[in-house]
């Protein structure tokens, strides 16, 4: 077996080996600028946080930093959402439109919603993207891969349940809105100020689906 290997890969370009390795190499320090960046923005937060600062950390120059991003601004969005956008991936495949008890679809989306919204980098996001929305494009970088994300996925999901018969009639991306601004009432925006929560989630969810199935179920 390991000499049919061996044989197998004989012939191929020496070149195309290193830019094989190369890339492994770029991907990996990539990765580590990622994991050093989101220790740094956690520890010091994003205005405090600088280039120098985390290139320091990583052990480079700071040229090899924007090589990779090009701003603080680049750095951040990808080091706080990349994790976020991969549990946001997970929370979505539960929205099976082939599924047919609706109730506990949207029972399960809505606490693993919540629990993402909730999160410490979530919120960290919500308030970097609130403060330097007006000053630069971060807002609405940090909105297009969070928030503005999710609405088009759930978007497309009711979509698919209109087009079952599973709802009724109307506009899929108004009904994601409302969906998904029912499931946070009362719960991020406390967590956003710093002010205690006082609302069960348990019941804001349940009651949350009970509202949204009678205002767009089938009847």
């Amino acid at each position: 077996m390991v000499l049919g290997l061996r044989s197998q890969y004989k012939n191929v370009h020496p070149g195309l080996v290193k830019e094989r390795s190369m890339r492994v190499k770029t991907d990996e320090k990539r990765e580590a600028i990622l994991a050093m960046a989101k220790e740094v923005f956690r520890e010091v937060g994003y205005e405090r946080a600088s280039m120098a600062m985390i290139s320091a950390r990583v052990g480079g120059s700071k040229a090899t930093l924007y090589s990779y991003f090009k701003s603080k601004d680049e750095l951040f969005a990808a080091a706080m959402t990349e994790a976020m956008e991969e549990q946001g991936d997970d929370m979505i495949r539960g929205l099976d439109p082939e599924n047919p008890d609706l109730e506990a679809v949207l029972t399960r989306f809505g606490r693993a919603y919540l629990r993402l919204l909730i999160s410490p980098d979530a919120l960290a996001i919500m308030r970097v993207a609130v403060s330097e929305g007006i000053n630069s494009s971060l807002g609405a970088e940090l909105y297009a891969r969070g928030p503005g994300r999710g609405l088009d996925l759930v978007t497309r999901y009711l979509t698919e349940l209109v087009g079952k018969g599973t709802l009724r009639d109307c506009n899929p991306r108004i009904a994601a809105a409302h969906l998904l601004q029912m499931m946070e009432a009362g719960i991020v925006q406390p967590r956003m100020f710093g002010a205690p929560i006082t609302i069960d989630q348990e019941e804001l969810i349940s009651a949350t689906v009970e509202a949204f199935i009678r205002a767009y179920g089938r009847s």
